[in-house]
């Protein structure tokens, strides 16, 4: 992946954004044209969002009869997609499947997930990738997906991190940037979720964030660190210190840790995407999905990392993903082409599960007896200590849940 990158930015494009536009749906129309070729059904996993809604149009736009979609929904503010996608889909006038899932079906998913995964994997959309996987094989064979389009068009909120609050960070005097930390963790996450519903009618588009505790969280986090490395491992860490919560650990070397491991490239987001393409959309979003797929007996397709729209992403300029301090926005023009604008422009939520409020509602005496400190100690695998404190203040709504389901 490094040579790819350093490649891409020793050659860049040259043409106008218009041109970079025209290039970019010529070759993912090509890539999706030949993941289309098959001898048995198919169809495609629909968020409603940017990625998975450009690849299922320009599937639309190449097909005799209507694509069959498929979404997961919740009856849960916040993490319904399946409206939106249903939008999508009536627009395109794809033939639409939606599953609502509840508490107890996540819950009777769980025990299977060991023979899925054959080790630990902490992505809790695992559960709602498995039952989408589930309903598309009673209707196709492959399902096409969106996956890559973030980490090769900026679309995650840290790329837009970087640029909006890192640059300006690093330049304020520590006393100040300390003040700032302590300023933003006086309120828990949860009391920060509540003031950003309650201001969002006259909130600017750009403050209309999902979770927005969470990311109050994260800044306070990352003010006083000291360099853009750090920055990005705080923003993708669950724990400062992994090896501090299990019991007679190391942290070995990784391509996260090993900074001479980064690509050369010219800017942290650059950097920030080249290595989540190489860690965390290989570890987590592709593993993830071709696991899940793969138990359901279902082939996924990924167009997005055809080896050609990868070259020509590294190819374009950081402008023409991050601009107006929105991510994609190479990827949106494409998609507007198809799709109208106010169909998709929303916080990114993808087929994450409401984890959060499940586990400290009907789930939440499952997961008690999953970290009961005994329970714990016994095992011998986790120091108790640090994760009874994270569940305390998941439960009081001092951190977003989702990262304990790691842990269980």
């Amino acid at each position: 992946m490094n040579d790819a990158v350093e490649r891409g930015l020793a050659n860049p494009f040259s043409g106008s954004a218009e041109a970079a536009v025209d290039a970019l749906e010529t070759q993912l129309t090509a890539s999706i044209g030949e993941q289309l070729l098959a001898d048995v059904p198919l169809g495609a996993f629909l968020s409603g969002g940017v990625d998975s809604s450009t690849v299922v149009a320009l599937m639309q736009s190449q097909s005799p009869r209507p694509v069959r979609t498929f979404t997961i929904g919740f009856d849960q503010s916040g993490y319904d997609e399946a409206t939106h996608a249903k939008a999508v889909a009536g627009h395109l006038d794809t033939d639409h499947t939606e599953l609502y899932v509840r508490p107890e079906d996540a819950l009777a998913i769980i025990p299977k997930l060991p023979s899925m995964y054959c080790e630990p994997f902490g992505d809790s959309s695992q559960i709602s990738s498995f039952l989408v996987s589930q309903m598309a094989r009673q209707h196709v064979k492959v399902a096409l997906s969106g996956d890559g389009g973030d980490e090769l068009f900026g679309g995650y909120n840290r790329y837009m991190a970087a640029r909006k609050v890192w640059g300006p960070v690093q330049r304020l005097p520590a006393f100040t940037r300390h003040a700032a930390a302590g300023l933003l963790r006086t309120l828990p996450p949860a009391t920060w979720d509540k003031l950003f519903d309650w201001a969002r009618p006259v909130l600017p588009k750009r403050f209309k964030l999902s979770m927005p505790g969470e990311k109050a969280r994260k800044l306070a986090d990352v003010l006083t660190l000291s360099d853009g490395h750090a920055f990005y491992c705080q923003l993708t860490s669950h724990w400062t210190d992994p090896a501090s919560i299990v019991i007679g650990a190391t942290e070995p070397e990784t391509l996260l840790t090993n900074s001479a491991a980064w690509p050369k490239t010219d800017s942290l987001e650059h950097a920030m995407m080249a290595m989540d393409a190489q860690t965390y959309m290989v570890d987590d979003i592709l593993t993830k999905v071709d696991r899940a797929a793969m138990a359901a007996s279902l082939e996924t397709r990924v167009p997005m990392l055809d080896h050609r729209v990868v070259e020509l992403a590294w190819r374009m300029p950081l402008d023409f993903k991050i601009r107006d301090g929105q991510g994609k926005w190479l990827l949106r023009q494409v998609l507007y082409r198809h799709v109208p604008k106010d169909l998709i422009e929303r916080p990114k939520m993808g087929f994450g599960i409401p984890l959060d409020s499940w586990l400290r509602g009907p789930l939440k005496h499952w997961a008690e007896a999953l970290l009961d400190e005994q329970r714990l100690r016994l095992e011998g695998f986790f120091h108790p200590g640090p994760i009874r404190k994270m569940w305390a203040e998941h439960l009081s709504g001092k951190r977003i849940g989702s990262i304990i389901y790691g842990v269980c």
